[in-house]
């Protein structure tokens, strides 16, 4: 069984792991009735609407 001879630095480990932990903000557009910043492809949670026409209603 491969056992290993030193024990793996910090630094080493944390920059193999360090690619993962780039996080990226999501993508954002806005919304063409409101104006509204909202995710793409989903419905305007400020005015409920979704490709021109309204999918949720709000009061």
């Amino acid at each position: 069984m491969a056992v290993p001879k030193r024990k793996t630095g910090r630094a080493r480990h944390h920059s193999r792991h360090s690619a993962n932990m780039k996080l990226t903000a999501p993508a954002r557009s806005t919304c063409p009735q409101c104006g509204e910043v909202k995710l793409p492809h989903r419905v305007c949670g400020n005015c409920g609407y979704y490709r021109d026409r309204e999918v949720i209603e709000t009061a």
